[in-house]
């Protein structure tokens, strides 16, 4: 990997897959780094993709008018609310006709100065297991870090990339670790809730589970198109806990201020980190549709494995 280069290059020439954290103070630095890399893809003829949020996106299409009609450009604040949805966008991407024979190059920002703790907690584990969904292809993705973002993201953001730096130099990372370990560590105890409700499900209490999840959404204020998704959500886990997790589990439902959790905790096990974060087979026998789509259906998945078994959180933001 180079270690002297004067600009982010859109591929290391040592491996087909390059992912690089780019750390950056100033916006004029942020334009610098991206717009150099996103420059020398398109004239590559590569087909690129630029998810960012929206107020750097804009400033991005201003500074890029040369090359704008050759980006797809996305607002990283709608479609990586929840950071569990990233991946499957960005491998969607690379899978795309046109990139099925040549180099994909990708700017992804999951976190920004904003985010809460916990999203900035499952983004983190997005960006290990990157690494392992597009290990030996060849793709370049590239992720801007703003220098005002918690220590602790920072510190995480070297551990998930092999490459660092800023728009002057790039090196390798000699804090870069292990995919799996990264997620492993992620797996940090949730919060306790102050009150919740608290129900027990078997196979033969999943409707009256699901019943009463539907009614007390609505008596929490949850707006009516948003309960489909919750109903779905909450549907979706249950039935896992009863097919995978024992035959039974424990739902607990809270409200906070701006949002409804939905936790499901059962004795079963995620045998691969991806599942649930890459668009699954319709025909395939490996399962993880169900994971995918609470992913798809919720503001936030938090996924944590305890001595115990499986954890989920399903988060639904009220407005």
């Amino acid at each position: 990997m180079t270690t002297d280069a004067h600009a982010p290059a859109p591929h290391d020439s040592q491996s087909p897959f390059f992912h690089p954290a780019l750390f950056y103070d100033t916006v004029e630095g942020y334009l610098d780094g991206v717009g150099t890399f996103v420059r020398r893809a398109v004239a590559d003829g590569q087909p690129t993709l630029v998810a960012v949020p929206g107020r750097r996106l804009e400033l991005l299409k201003d500074a890029l008018a040369d090359s704008h009609q050759h980006v797809t450009w996305v607002d990283m604040t709608q479609a990586g609310r929840n950071p569990g949805r990233i991946l499957s966008m960005l491998q969607e991407f690379a899978d795309r006709p046109e990139g099925a024979h040549g180099r994909v190059s990708i700017v992804g920002e999951p976190i920004w100065v904003g985010r809460t703790p916990a999203e900035s907690q499952e983004a983190t584990r997005h960006e290990a297991l990157i690494n392992l969904a597009f290990a030996g292809r060849g793709v370049s993705i590239l992720c801007p870090y703003d220098n005002a973002l918690p220590e602790d993201v920072l510190a995480q953001a070297h551990r998930t990339h092999p490459v660092v730096g800023d728009p002057a130099a790039y090196r390798a990372s000699s804090r870069y670790a292990d995919p799996h370990e990264v997620s492993r560590d992620c797996d940090l105890p949730l919060p306790e809730p102050r009150d919740a409700t608290v129900m027990v499900f078997d196979e033969g209490r999943l409707a009256r589970a699901r019943d009463d999840a539907d009614q007390w959404a609505a008596s929490a204020g949850l707006p009516p198109e948003r309960r489909t998704d919750w109903l779905l959500a909450v549907a979706e886990a249950t039935s896992n806990s009863v097919r995978h997790g024992g035959g039974e589990g424990r739902l607990r439902m809270w409200r906070t201020a701006d949002e409804l959790v939905a936790e499901i905790s059962d004795r079963g096990r995620l045998a691969d980190p991806l599942t649930g974060r890459r668009r699954p087979d319709p025909y395939g026998a490996n399962g993880g549709r169900g994971v995918w789509m609470m992913h798809q259906l919720c503001d936030l998945v938090e996924i944590r494995a305890t001595d115990e078994g499986l954890v989920l959180r399903l988060h639904m933001r009220l407005t």
